[in-house]
């Protein structure tokens, strides 16, 4: 099992070239070729920046995606159009910034899902070539994709959700088995939308899809293990956040009614648990991760500039050590910088700062 003290969830800022290089493309002002080359340097910033703040597991930053969550979609047919919205949809929060509410696409699946790539493995294949650090690959949690399920329009291709979201675990699995084959020591899924089941109306969403929370819940960890698999010598990582987008979030409150029903369950390694300000509850629902589980806590918020110091960090991972033991504990941001192309409303140095931070404090705690 993988043992590093610093880790990052996974999306990096997109600089500025890539979004109007991705802008030109669109309006046809640019060749597949020459985007291509401008995409790889984006990946190679984005490696150079995670070493150069001296982390021990890096990504690509998803520099190549248009949200965490949209390679499934983009990868595979069968799926009715859809946009960023897709996955931005729902009442954000910020005290800062105010509420920001995104309605719900028309969404559906019209067809049996067909693969017609791989998801990942070019992000990781060519990461794998540009740095000798870790590269974790993430992958979106097959739960996520309930959003896309639509009881008329989806009926033609599947009997009820359980046997569509079937077919998204298995598409995910054959991708899971492919990076395992091309070299892939660790993978994380991706915010499974658990931790919205502590907000009322996001019970009543999938309620209304004939899902009460146990039951979402049991069905999300089978989908979730089936993912996971059985691979000697992989580390999975787990992410849990309450919603990340626009430096703002969805739900509040602690991880105090999953933790029995889900620490124990998944068959994920790391848990990358957010824990970067009070709505995210106490370090209390740590006592039920077992022993053989490490607990990244994501105590660096991506929402705002501002930079937690060494000393902040290293008292509150002390705080967390007196549940779970210091040889079972990593850091790390509590979510990705940017879970879509738009991003948070901070820098690229105010991203580089934070990392360097978090590796800072780790060598504070750990060497």
């Amino acid at each position: 099992m993988l043992d590093a003290r610093t880790d990052v969830v996974g999306s990096l800022l997109r600089p500025p070239y890539l979004l109007a290089a991705q802008e030109k493309l669109a309006n046809g002002e640019l060749t597949p070729s020459a985007f291509k080359r401008i995409e790889d340097k984006a990946v190679d910033d984005a490696l150079e920046l995670q070493e150069e703040a001296g982390l021990a597991v890096v990504t690509d930053g998803e520099m190549r995606r248009l949200s965490f969550q949209s390679q499934l979609p983009a990868a595979v047919e069968g799926f009715a159009e859809w946009d960023l919205d897709a996955f931005l949809w729902g009442e954000w929060q910020s005290d800062e910034l105010g509420e920001l509410r995104v309605e719900r696409p028309q969404l559906g699946v019209e067809q049996t899902l067909r693969r017609k790539r791989s998801l990942a493995t070019e992000e990781f294949v060519y990461a794998r070539g540009r740095t000798d650090r870790v590269v974790k690959v993430t992958l979106p949690s097959p739960s996520l994709f309930a959003n896309f399920w639509d009881p008329e329009r989806s009926k033609s291709a599947y009997r009820n959700l359980e046997d569509f979201l079937a077919d998204v675990a298995e598409l995910l699995r054959e991708e899971v088995d492919e990076l395992v084959r091309l070299g892939a020591v660790y993978i994380q899924l991706d915010a499974p939308h658990y931790p919205l089941l502590v907000d009322p109306s996001y019970r009543r969403f999938y309620e209304s899809r004939g899902w009460p929370a146990e039951r979402w819940l049991e069905l999300g960890v089978e989908l979730d293990n089936h993912v996971i698999g059985d691979h000697a010598g992989v580390t999975f990582g787990f992410h849990l956040c309450r919603g990340n987008q626009a430096s703002r979030w969805l739900v509040e409150g602690g991880y105090d009614w999953l933790a029995e029903r889900l620490f124990p369950r998944v068959r994920a390694q790391r848990l990358l648990l957010e824990y970067d300000d009070a709505r995210s509850g106490t370090f209390a629902p740590l006592r039920a991760v077992p022993d053989d589980k490490i607990v990244v806590l994501g105590l660096v918020t991506t929402k705002t500039p501002r930079c937690e110091t060494v000393a902040e960090l290293v008292g509150r991972i002390r705080e967390a050590a007196k549940v779970v033991p210091l040889d079972r504990l990593a850091l790390s941001p509590q979510c990705g910088f940017a879970t879509s192309v738009i991003g948070n409303a901070l820098s690229i140095d105010d991203q580089r700062a934070k990392l360097r931070t978090i590796a800072g404090a780790a060598a504070v705690v750990w060497s």
